[in-house]
C-alpha cells in the first residue's frame, strides 16, 4: 500500500469516526501506527540524534509527554531537562519529565505539525515509543527551531516483524537458587539481572518467586490503590512502560474518574488512563533492598506483558513511606477472582 493510499483511507475513517484515534485507525487499516504518521502529509522525518533531540527540548520549557503500550497511556506535563544519553540509554531526571530509555528500541521519529505539533518516536514494529506534544506555554518557535534543524530525508517505515520471546518452562529454572537470589537482593535494580540469568519471564518470575515476595491479588487493587491514595494524600510512583521507554509520576493523585473500561487520573499535570478490561494479573511484589523491603502492584495483560507498576514514593537511602506499606498490605485481602468494584 502506497503512503498516499495508506493516508486516504484513514481521512475516509475519520470521516467515519471523528473522534478515532490514529493508533486504532492504523490498526483498522492493518498498518503500524508508524507508518501510518509516516503518510501523513504534515510529516517532516528526523534525524535519529536522540542525545542532541531529547537535549535541545529544554529550550522549548513545558511540554506533555506521552509514554504508552496496549492497555495504559501516561501522560506528564513539565520541561526537558537534566537529559543523559550514553549509548543506547537515556535518562530525564526532572520532578516531572523522570524517564528511563532504551534508545535501541528507538528507530523512526517524526515532527508532526498541525494545531498542536509533536514530535513522535516508533520502534522498529511501528509502535510508539515516545510523544512529544506542546501545551500553553511552550516556546513554539524553540521547539519548531529544534524540530527543523533536525529534518532528514523522507524514509518509510517498514515493521519488522517482533521476534518471539523465548520461553523456558518452569522444570527448566533451578527454583531454589532462584529463589535464593530473590531473597539476597540488595537494590530493586538487580531485580532484571535475576531474571536474566534463570532465563525466566516476569509472570513466571513472580509465579516461582519465594512465596513471601510475591502474591498475586485481583486487579481491583488497582482501583483500591488510587483511590485509597486519593483520599490519602499519599504521595505515590506510577510507572508505564513499553520496550523502548518508561515514564514515572511521583506524587499525590486527586481526581480518580471511571470511563466505561477506562480508569483514569485526571490531574493537572499529570494524566493515567488505564484500560481495565485488558488487566488479566495484578500481583504484590515484594524485593529486599538494603533500605529494606520495597513493596509494589504489578500488572500484566493476557500475554504477560507489564502494564504498570506502582509504589509509594521514595529515596534511595531510606526505607519506603510506612503508610504505603500498610496501603500495600491491605491488597492481599483482594482475591485474584475478585470482582472489580462498580464504577
Amino acid at each position: 500500500m502506497t503512503a498516499t493510499t495508506l493516508w486516504q483511507r484513514y481521512l475516509a475513517l475519520k470521516a467515519e469516526q471523528p473522534k478515532l484515534r490514529m493508533r486504532d485507525a492504523a490498526a483498522q487499516i492493518g498498518a503500524s501506527e508508524g507508518e501510518l504518521v509516516a503518510a501523513d502529509p504534515s510529516a517532516t522525518r528526523l534525524k535519529p540524534d536522540w542525545g542532541a533531540l531529547l537535549g535541545g527540548l529544554k529550550a522549548a520549557g513545558p511540554l506533555l509527554a506521552l509514554t504508552r503500550n496496549e492497555a495504559a497511556v501516561h501522560e506528564k506535563t513539565g520541561v526537558y531537562d537534566h537529559v543523559q544519553v550514553e549509548g543506547r540509554m537515556g535518562l530525564a531526571l526532572n520532578p516531572d519529565i523522570d524517564l528511563r530509555l532504551f534508545l535501541s528500541q528507538w528507530r523512526h521519529a517524526y515532527a508532526v505539525a498541525g494545531e498542536r505539533p509533536s514530535l513522535q518516536v516508533f520502534d522498529q514494529q511501528g509502535e510508539a515509543v515516545h510523544k512529544i506534544y506542546v501545551v500553553e506555554g511552550t516556546d513554539r518557535a524553540a521547539f519548531e527551531a529544534l524540530l527543523a534543524a533536525h529534518a532528514d530525508s523522507a524514509q518509510p517505515v517498514t515493521p519488522e516483524p517482533r521476534p518471539a520471546p523465548e520461553r523456558k518452562a518452569d522444570k527448566d529454572v533451578d527454583v531454589e537458587a532462584f529463589r535464593q537470589e530473590w531473597r539476597d537482593l540488595r537494590d530493586t535494580h538487580e531485580f532484571f539481572g535475576l531474571l536474566r540469568r534463570h532465563g525466566v519471564e516476569r509472570t513466571q518470575a513472580l509465579r516461582l518467586a519465594p512465596p513471601e515476595f510475591a502474591r498475586q491479588v485481583g486487579v481491583g487493587a488497582v482501583d483500591a490503590v488510587l483511590n485509597a491514595a486519593a483520599a490519602s494524600g499519599l504521595s505515590i510512583m506510577v510507572f508505564v512502560g513499553n520496550a523502548g521507554c518508561v515514564q514515572i509520576h511521583t506524587g499525590p493523585v486527586h481526581r480518580i474518574a471511571p470511563m466505561g473500561p477506562w480508569l483514569n487520573v485526571l490531574d493537572p499535570g499529570f494524566n493515567l488512563h488505564l484500560r481495565m478490561d485488558l488487566f488479566t494479573e495484578a500481583w504484590l511484589v515484594r524485593k529486599p533492598t538494603v533500605d529494606g523491603i520495597v513493596t509494589s502492584l504489578e500488572c500484566y495483560d493476557a500475554e504477560g506483558s507489564l502494564i504498570v507498576q506502582f509504589f509509594g514514593e521514595r529515596k534511595p537511602g531510606k526505607p519506603e513511606l510506612t503508610a504505603w506499606t500498610t496501603l500495600a498490605d491491605g491488597l492481599a485481602a483482594i482475591a485474584p477472582d475478585a470482582s472489580r468494584p462498580a464504577a
